[in-house]
């Protein structure tokens, strides 16, 4: 079948250079002084056809398109991608600004933890940023990324005006895993890895699994204000059960289920004999029935002693 002029122009042009692209490679390639290639008949025809029908300057176009080639490929092969378009992107930007659509008023509504400068950078923008190139979906997308930032909406005002409306999350407390602490919300995102002095005065929970239980148990903690002032940290122990660090030192021991009841019987044992400020160093309220107190090593001592004191007159007042 014959194929219709422009396209058969096109095919012969093609093939062409495809062979003498080739004839130069192996020559190179070789290392060795060119030398006369000898055609066929055939060549010499598709040769001449080429030169006849080729388009004006295809063979600089063909040269241009060959050199583009071989800077993509060097550009990805040594990875320079990132650098390229980053330049790309930066002079596009400058022609934009130049012509009247530089970012020059930027309005951002909803934050209270994180700065100005925090919020464009997650974003993306910077001086250099052109209101026409910007992609309001992408900066949205970088902003929700951001373990702060629970919702946010970005809206372009031409020629130059950016506006950023926020929904942060919250500190709620620190969480401390494997030794280190971080800062958490409610739901368990780690917002820092890092305790800055704003968040110290956070409650602390402490163990694996922590962080997604602690909402409950510390609003079960809150209704119990005999105890909760008292406590430095709540260990969450075996993913199972939480155990309690008063500030005195003194451990709480808490049952896995039924947790309001050992609250209610601690605080009001603490209200008629003063539990939590007695000389012990652990209390087990697990059991449904009783507190099993640990006393502390003097305390033991003394109540050895006092024993000791009683058996020796009684066996006085025997005799």
């Amino acid at each position: 079948m014959r194929l219709p002029r422009p396209q058969a122009d096109l095919k012969a042009a093609a093939l062409g250079a495809a062979i003498l692209l080739r004839e130069w490679l192996a020559a190179r390639w070789q290392r060795r002084a060119p030398r006369r290639v000898t055609r066929t008949s055939s060549q010499h025809r598709l040769i001449r056809l080429i030169e006849r029908h080729a388009p004006r300057r295809a063979g600089i176009a063909a040269t241009v398109l060959l050199l583009a080639g071989s800077a993509g490929f060097g550009v990805v092969k040594g990875g320079h991608m990132t650098e390229v378009t980053t330049a790309l992107s930066d002079a596009r930007n400058a022609v934009a600004n130049a012509v009247g659509f530089r970012i020059v008023g930027v309005a951002i509504n909803g934050r209270k933890q994180l700065t100005q400068d925090e919020i464009l950078a997650i974003g993306g923008v910077n001086g250099r940023s052109s209101l026409l190139f910007l992609d309001a979906a992408v900066v949205r997308d970088k902003l929700m990324a951001s373990p702060w930032i629970a919702d946010a909406t970005v809206l372009k005002f031409y020629p130059g005006s950016l506006q950023i409306d926020i929904t942060e999350r919250q500190p709620f407390a620190l969480w401390q895993e494997d030794g280190r602490v971080s800062v958490i919300a409610e739901d368990g995102a780690v917002l820092e890895s890092y305790v800055a002095k704003r968040f110290a005065s956070l409650p602390l929970i402490v163990g694996k699994g922590a962080e997604t239980r602690a909402k409950d148990f510390l609003a079960l903690l809150d209704r119990y204000p005999q105890v909760q002032p008292l406590v430095r940290a709540a260990v969450f122990v075996g993913e199972r059960r939480w155990n309690l660090r008063l500030k005195n030192g003194l451990d709480i021991r808490l049952p896995e289920q039924d947790v309001g009841r050992a609250l209610a019987m601690l605080s009001k044992l603490d209200k008629e004999d003063k539990l939590f400020t007695r000389d012990i160093t652990a209390v087990d309220a697990r059991l449904p029935d009783r507190v099993i107190v640990r006393l502390s090593e003097d305390a033991a001592k003394a109540r050895e002693e006092l024993f000791k004191d009683k058996k020796t007159k009684r066996k006085a007042g025997d005799a």
